[in-house]
């Protein structure tokens, strides 16, 4: 199978097991699920799907040569998240707002009531290895660190964003390596560079007020359609457009469905004002502090620029914003 990437360009994809899980019906759902969450009221002309980035991570462990069962976890990482993606943790209380954990938190029970199972054991490999992420830290690390899920979104939103191009994301990607199962720029000025985007990825978009506002809008939406039983908690776990298809034949009869649904549509004026609001939104904040080949040694772009240890240190809380609808 030849896939081609808007980052990698052309792959080569030829072991039977990941091409039995793309084809899977765990992944193939991610197609009709927005990375972002529901961003085309805001920005029309962007947006891409969890399929896409899910195959993103498999092709950068592959294309650094992670072992076969992290490459299955890199592509497999993302299959719990419900349709509308983060916003589900404005939905229900199983997640976190700050967090923004709950496909984390049931991943595993997920994946094992998937398809994922059989297909992995017609390979003889073990699922609960590949469940562990313990074993693999090229694919998964905590924050500031780098892994291949925040190096390949960061990357695929630099570009779906206009931020950047793809000749920018080829010399950070010529400029990784990897060194004790840890991601490492071989030079400080393009590892600040890349830290400095992210920054802005995070200010603009992943954390900013328009995420807020999305995410607010989206999960009181969803939360309001639950509470009317228009959709059950097991319709969260199709697409975005099944969900809004199934809820949306009720909006000429019910009044507050069709402002919920204005609201997220970008269709009513609103304004973030910390004295008068309708709802404090927090948004989890990421950043990151690669590590790069300094005089010699590995050495975090903090140990180096004691300025971005205090920027980490910032970026690493929540953000808060207070929205007031016209009505």
């Amino acid at each position: 199978m030849t896939y081609k990437d808007r980052i990698y360009g052309e792959v080569e994809i030829l072991e039977s097991v990941i091409l039995d899980l793309i084809n899977s019906k765990s992944l193939q759902r991610l197609k009709g699920i927005d990375q972002a969450g529901y961003f085309k009221p805001y920005f029309p002309n962007s947006g891409y799907n969890r399929f896409e980035h899910s195959l993103g991570v498999f092709i950068i462990l592959k294309k650094y040569g992670a072992p076969l069962e992290e490459q299955i976890a890199g592509l497999i990482h993302d299959v719990s998240h419900s349709a509308f993606s983060h916003c589900i943790d404005y939905t229900l209380d199983s997640g976190s707002h700050t967090e923004q954990n709950h496909q984390d938190n049931i991943f595993e029970e997920f994946v094992r009531k998937s398809d994922i199972p059989a297909i992995l054991k017609n390979y003889n490999l073990n699922l609960d290895y590949i469940l562990d992420d313990k074993n693999f830290s090229l694919k998964e690390k905590d924050l500031p660190d780098l892994c291949a899920d925040r190096i390949d979104n960061s990357l695929r939103e630099i570009v779906n964003y206009g931020k950047s191009d793809n000749i920018y994301t080829d010399s950070i990607l010529d400029n990784l390596v990897i060194r004790n199962n840890s991601w490492i720029f071989k030079d400080l000025k393009i590892a600040k560079k890349y830290a400095e985007f992210f920054r802005i990825m995070n200010n603009e978009f992943w954390a900013g007020e328009i995420s807020a506002l999305m995410f607010i809008t989206v999960g009181s939406y969803l939360k309001y359609a639950l509470q009317q039983k228009y959709i059950s908690e097991d319709d969260l776990y199709t697409t975005d457009k099944e969900i809004i298809d199934k809820i949306n034949i009720f909006l000429d009869k019910d009044e507050k469905l069709k402002l919920f649904w204005d609201r997220m549509n970008n269709k009513i004026s609103f304004n973030f004002d910390r004295k008068d609001y309708d709802y404090s939104v927090f948004c989890k904040s990421r950043i990151v502090d690669p590590l790069c080949i300094y005089s010699g040694n590995v050495l975090r772009v903090s140990d180096i620029d004691k300025n971005w240890k205090d920027v980490v240190k910032e970026e690493l809380k929540p953000k808060e914003y207070y929205i007031k609808f016209e009505r």
